[in-house]
């Protein structure tokens, strides 16, 4: 780790994450490479290994600040009412994830690459924010569903939390896919990521 105030590392992470965060706009994981990352950034390639050894590494930070926004959003709900009812819960938590369609993609795409290839610390940091994703829900699951028993919202999350793997690939459709599809005579919906959450939640809050 280079010499510098904390801030300044913080700092130059955050902008090495940034710059991942803008390739994977328009390219896919496979493609973007370190030095692809660091013509994005205003300091050298080689400096990026001062603070991430692996592309991986960089990607499970992006991921890791992905969980950590969600859980803004899910205590958002938690503090910002007194009372859901399961229709308004599934919905605010499935508007929650429809805002979190990055967190969807990388969920969906890279997850073993990601922790396979980054060092035990840094995977550690990445599982306290996932690990608190899933308090979070089940902090909301005992705030406006009280009647759920402790064995019912571990069932809850052992479900949900493996949905969300698939929300991605079912709602985020090239065209070429769309038109593989039609090609190939399957009848499929498409949905929003709002539209299918809702449907997963609703169903496993047993409305």
């Amino acid at each position: 780790m280079p010499k510098g105030s904390p801030e300044r590392t913080a700092a130059r992470k955050e902008e090495i994450v940034n710059a991942c965060e803008q390739l994977y706009q328009t390219m896919s994981f496979k493609d973007i490479t370190i030095k692809e990352i660091g013509a994005v950034t205003s300091f050298t390639r080689t400096s990026i290994y001062n603070y991430f050894q692996t592309k991986e590494e960089i990607f499970l930070a992006l991921f890791e600040r992905e969980y950590d926004r969600w859980n803004e959003a899910l205590i958002a709900i938690m503090e910002g009412y007194e009372d859901l009812s399961k229709d308004e819960l599934a919905s605010k938590i499935a508007g929650s994830l429809a805002k979190r369609a990055q967190l969807l993609k990388l969920l969906a795409m890279n997850n073993y690459d990601m922790e396979a290839n980054s060092r035990p610390e840094l995977l550690v940091s990445f599982k306290r924010a996932y690990g608190e994703s899933m308090r979070n829900i089940c902090r909301l699951l005992e705030k406006f569903c009280p009647e759920m028993t402790m064995e019912e919202i571990q069932i809850f999350i052992y479900i949900f939390f493996p949905f969300m793997f698939g929300i991605y690939p079912y709602t985020a459709v090239t065209d070429k896919q769309r038109e593989a599809m039609k090609q190939a005579n399957v009848d499929y919906v498409y949905q929003s990521i709002q539209e299918i959450t809702y449907a997963c939640l609703i169903r496993l809050l047993g409305k």
